[in-house]
């Protein structure tokens, strides 16, 4: 995640996977416990040189330039869209021409939640004190665990958008072209091909309240 005016932190986040990124984990931090819910990333031993190219543009960038958008992430494809959730953060909930943010991310369990729980959390808050209670929309789908007591107890305003099972995606779309009727709406995708091309297929499709769903995705 890339720094904002108010936040200089650069940040990266991998998904342990393969080889590749299971070796580069256990260079970094070898001691590490996969339970943590917070890596420790202070560790008295010496890192290799990391070199980053970059930035590089993503879809993301244009969800600011709809007043509605609506972003899905598959797994650690809720990468781009977390910049995103800490720029409206850093800069407020009016600092663009968005009204309305959507965001579904889909899960296999319920710590891949955490990391980015407490930015949720603090945008709905946000979002709140600006007067724009409506402005984020959040649902979070678990497709594996049912174990939802870690949310119950540090995060009770997620554990209600917290859905056991995979999206039905036509209901999803329906509801979003429901209360924007007449609208364009951003839709941006970060996730694997199959999701890729479902949801693809229902923005191309017309629907009763005419919203035009605009179709952008970058996959993994």
């Amino acid at each position: 995640m890339c720094p904002s005016s108010r936040d200089p932190t650069f940040s990266i986040h991998l998904q342990k996977m393969g080889d590749w990124t299971e070796s580069l984990y256990e260079r970094l931090l070898p001691d590490a416990d996969e339970t943590d819910e917070i890596l420790p990333v202070m560790v008295h031993r010496q890192y290799p040189t990391l070199y980053v190219d970059g930035p590089f543009g993503s879809p993301s960038e244009n969800v600011f330039h709809y007043d509605v958008s609506l972003c899905i992430a598959g797994g650690i494809g809720i990468t781009p869209f977390a910049s995103v959730l800490n720029h409206l953060l850093n800069e407020g909930t009016k600092s663009s021409k968005l009204r309305r943010l959507y965001l579904i991310w889909v899960c296999k369990n319920i710590t891949s939640f955490l990391w980015i729980a407490q930015v949720l959390c603090s945008l709905q808050r946000q979002a709140w004190n600006e007067n724009r209670p409506d402005f984020l929309n959040i649902c979070l789908h678990l497709t594996r665990s049912r174990d939802v007591q870690i949310l119950e107890r540090e995060y009770p305003f997620l554990n209600s958008r917290v859905h056991v099972g995979r999206p039905q995606w036509r209901h999803i779309f329906d509801e979003v072209a429901r209360y924007n009727p007449s609208t364009t709406v951003g839709v941006f995708l970060c996730g694997p091909k199959g999701m890729s091309k479902g949801i693809k297929r229902i923005c191309l499709k017309k629907n009763k309240f005419h919203t035009k769903f605009e179709f952008h995705k970058e996959n993994f």
